[in-house]
């Protein structure tokens, strides 16, 4: 039986690692989109990638987490650097926006262009699938010190 579950816990490990590659080549083409839509001002059709990449960054998070309570130790912490990226491009796209004096905000029609707002609500969605999986951390570890693991 254990090493049954040493067996699975390496094969959904290996799944694991090949879903934030995934994630992160989904990640870069995200931010990619949303970044040449804000500074094209609108020119290109939205990309409504959204939801689809806010779907992969969940199944990877869940997953991470399902590992965790298989009894994986093992500290990876790679799936911050998702939540570290995206804080980081807003905040530099914030910044972009303030000192052209809205610049990005507004077609060249004139036209408000609503990318910087999509932009900041995919943030906020990342940053709560982060705490969310925090707070299954956390249920992880009084599970487990409950039981005396």
């Amino acid at each position: 039986m254990a090493g049954e579950n040493q067996n699975l816990r390496k094969v959904e490990a290996r799944i694991n690692q090949n879903l934030f590659i995934i994630c992160s080549i989904v990640t870069l083409a995200t931010m990619a989109l949303m970044a040449i839509d804000f500074f094209t001002r609108g020119s290109f059709l939205p990309a409504q990638f959204n939801l689809f990449y806010l779907a992969v960054v969940l199944i990877y998070s869940l997953h991470k987490e399902l590992l965790r309570w298989l009894g994986d130790k093992k500290e990876r912490r790679q799936g911050e650097i998702f939540v570290y990226g995206w804080v980081l491009l807003t905040t530099l796209l914030y910044v972009v926006n303030f000192f052209s004096r809205n610049y990005y905000s507004y077609s060249k029609e004139g036209y408000p262009v609503g990318t910087l707002r999509e932009i900041a609500f995919l943030t906020v969605e990342i940053l709560i699938v982060f705490i969310l999986t925090r707070f299954f951390k956390l249920l992880e570890v009084i599970y487990h010190k409950k039981k005396g693991l």
